[in-house]
């Protein structure tokens, strides 16, 4: 049952998207006027059909002028590689949070080939919700990628994307045959994660799965050259599939893949934003009362569990408010407007790195040879503007918002099977 504390929770501001918000709103007019919930007792038996009819139509309509606006907010740059974006667009005004599209969406077509699925049309009761509309969404990004095609690049969350959380990717996980035909297409894989370690054996221990299965595909010539990359820490190492190594894993030099403007975050404004950082997080844990211990990398801090027997749990809205107050005071501080940061919920603990998911995908894709936004597609569970860590890689590519592992291998079924009927 719904309760009116999950109601009120999921209403806050940074627990919400503005666009998808909208999207709902606009889709629940034809709802109200053209539902039947009383069809139970039509006894000519037609109502439900002329219903499902009339609001499939409606909701087309709807969604393809919020197509158009779209493109009225977006337009190609004269190399057409990606979308350069109207501050003054009707869309802006609109939905003020609305950012960049690097590709157009066929809302309308991924409407109707959602609907044919979740019958969004046929209910009676329900509205469209947020979860429909957050897969009709991620169905218009993967159309548009494969009619404009090629994708280069995909680039994946790990915990609660492609696997559950606090787990790995074992060599029984669903998700590793869809990613070896990604491979086998000649697309770059990518994994961007908030686990930072410059020790191969940490990444092998949790994707030993996927790692063993393309050197297993590699000794049967199945792959030829495959390139799959690590980028951890958000954007702080890099690793390459290399089934030479012992782990299967290579640590790229940093002065090999770092953007222009990474070579200028210095050391000494790493530690002090990381200082600052630190310094919030102990406030929270002493005003809280946590059952926590603070755990310092060379460019991350974080809260994690106390390893004391008899220690609590955080509470979800405790770990909220520490993420939030640390975002707050960190932005607030000098250092953290010289240098981009990422403070994250990660569900058990909370941890600040320095940089963010938008560089680790833009490294990813100078380091494969200048990849543009426009032909990648970064998939992860954490899009909501604060606390989440995936929200920043819209900065630098097309994205989808999946909400658990199961979501993800249906989400590249889907990916393959557009492009399949495109061939």
């Amino acid at each position: 049952m719904t309760t009116r504390y999950r109601v009120e929770y999921a209403l806050k501001t940074h627990r919400r998207d503005q666009l998808i918000e909208w999207i709902k709103g606009l889709l629940a007019v034809p709802f109200v006027l053209h539902s039947q919930p009383t069809a139970a007792y039509d006894k000519n038996g037609d109502a439900l059909t002329v219903m499902a009819s009339t609001s499939h139509r409606r909701y087309a309509e709807i969604l393809h002028d919020v197509e158009e606006l779209i493109n009225d907010h977006s337009e190609p740059d004269s190399r057409e590689v990606y979308y350069c974006t109207h501050e003054r667009s009707k869309l802006k005004h609109l939905v003020p949070a609305v950012g960049t599209f690097f590709t157009p969406l066929h809302l309308k077509e991924a409407f109707i080939y959602q609907d044919q699925k979740r019958r969004i049309s046929s209910r009676r009761f329900v509205p469209p919700s947020f979860n429909d509309i957050r897969l009709i969404l991620n169905t218009a990004q993967l159309m548009s990628l494969v009619h404009s095609g090629p994708l280069q690049l995909v680039t994946f969350d790990g915990d609660v994307t492609l696997y559950d959380d606090g787990q790995s990717l074992t060599e029984h996980n669903p998700v590793i045959p869809r990613l070896l035909q990604l491979l086998s297409q000649g697309v770059n894989v990518g994994i961007v994660t908030a686990a930072g370690y410059t020790d191969a054996s940490k990444y092998y221990g949790r994707l030993f799965g996927l790692l063993e299965a393309v050197k297993n595909a590699v000794a049967r010539q199945e792959l030829e050259n495959p390139t799959l990359v690590i980028l951890g820490g958000e954007s702080n190492y890099l690793f390459t599939f290399d089934m030479y190594s012992p782990f299967l894993l290579k640590l790229i030099p940093r002065s090999d893949w770092i953007l222009e403007d990474m070579k200028q975050w210095t050391e000494s404004n790493i530690q002090a934003l990381l200082n600052v950082a630190e310094v919030a997080l102990r406030e929270c844990i002493d005003n809280m009362a946590l059952s926590a211990e603070i755990l310092r990398k060379e460019r991350a801090v974080g809260m994690i569990p106390s390893s004391q027997p008899g220690a609590q749990k955080f509470t979800r809205e405790q770990l909220e408010e520490t993420v939030l107050v640390t975002q707050q005071v960190v932005e607030m501080s000098p250092a953290g407007k010289k240098l981009p940061f990422c403070a994250f919920n990660g569900g058990s603990d909370i941890f600040v790195d320095i940089g963010d998911k938008s560089w680790g995908v833009l490294a990813c894709q100078r380091f494969l040879g200048g990849i543009w936004g426009s032909k990648t597609l970064h998939v992860g569970d954490q899009f909501l503007s604060a606390g989440a860590n995936d929200f920043k890689a819209r900065l630098a590519c097309t994205t989808a918002w999946i909400a658990n592992p199961g979501e993800t291998v249906q989400l590249l079924d889907e990916l393959l099977a557009h492009a399949l009927k495109k061939n």
